[in-house]
């Protein structure tokens, strides 16, 4: 049994982690300083296998027992938060980068940058390879996030090149499922809270960017499976079946049997025209691909709103 430590451990993604890591037999650490992670994500999750430390990694930090494994989680991921919170994230990316990799190389632990497609910006090469360099604008109101996540990148291979540290680096395509917060400003979950609640779905531009939709379980698979491999260079994991945001709204509705209607608002400035990932690296060095389509992902977040209330908050 090995101790993993999930930074963002309540946040979407790291919650999902922490459970897929405890049903796996492993003794899990999760911090977070709750800035867009939600205890709600980790209450169900009890027992002496884990612990949660409420704590900001953009400070140093360390922990006082022995650790394996680094999934380092933490950022605000959505654009409403990254927004609101540059300066916040840049640091995330830059100080809380450099303290989770020197708790890595303190216990000689493999570490695993969760990345971004976003560092492709908007991408001139499509599909997205993972030698592809990307098209980022580093002063746009979206730079804060896709620099930050260049620099830690950066920053990782550093320590693995000068410092010895096993790491490895997951560049993520868009992902969904239960515990996104309805009002986070991504699609899946803005769509599905507007079909819910029979209002308008607001698509973007035209809707035709597409984007591509990796279930959660899907990409927690892929997570693990890099973390427990010996790949150093960034992998693409991913769902590379393609959709337009109109075909995403359409679905949603289909999926929810809601009346919304579709309607239009401006585009956001560098908003991605395409984004599919090149899942060739992944197969081959990992033998992963997502399993789950996209009709039985939205099936399967739904059916968790229903329990839980909506995308596993309160209505």
């Amino acid at each position: 049994m090995s101790t993993c430590l999930v930074t963002g451990g309540a946040g979407f993604l790291g919650s999902h982690l922490c459970d897929a890591l405890l049903e796996r037999g492993h003794r899990v650490i999760c911090v977070d300083n709750l800035e867009t992670g939600s205890l709600r994500n980790i209450e169900h999750i009890r027992g002496d296998q884990f612990r949660f430390l409420q704590l900001d990694i953009v400070d140093p930090f360390f922990v006082d027992e022995p650790v394996d494994v680094v999934y380092h989680a933490a950022s605000p991921a959505s654009p409403i938060d990254y927004l609101r919170l540059p300066l916040h994230t840049l640091k995330v990316g830059s100080h809380g980068t450099h303290h989770a990799l020197g708790l890595a190389k303190a216990h000689r632990a493999r570490f695993l940058l969760f990345s971004t497609s976003e560092v492709y910006g908007d991408p001139q090469v499509h599909p997205q390879v993972e030698s592809y360099w990307g098209h980022v604008n580093p002063i746009g109101p979206r730079g804060v996030y896709d620099e930050a996540k260049r620099y830690a990148e950066a920053l990782t291979m550093a320590y693995h090149r000068q410092q010895g540290v096993d790491t490895a680096i997951v560049r993520i395509f868009n992902t969904y499922g239960a515990r996104m917060r309805p009002h986070d400003g991504r699609a899946v979950p803005t769509f599905l809270r507007q079909a819910l609640e029979h209002r308008p779905i607001t698509v973007f531009g035209d809707g035709s960017q597409t984007r591509s939709f990796c279930y959660v379980d899907d990409l927690v698979r892929g997570l693990i499976a890099l973390a427990e491999s010996g790949a150093h260079e960034p992998i693409n994991i991913g769902n590379p079946q393609e959709f337009t945001l109109l075909e995403l709204a359409q679905a949603v509705i289909d999926v929810t049997g809601s009346s919304s209607e579709i309607i239009h608002q401006p585009l956001p400035a560098d908003d991605p025209k395409q984004r599919r990932p090149d899942i060739s690296l992944a197969k081959m060095a990992l033998d992963w691909e997502p399993t789950v389509t996209l009709r039985e992902g939205l099936e399967r977040t739904i059916e968790s709103a229903g329990r839980n209330g909506l995308l596993g908050y309160p209505v």
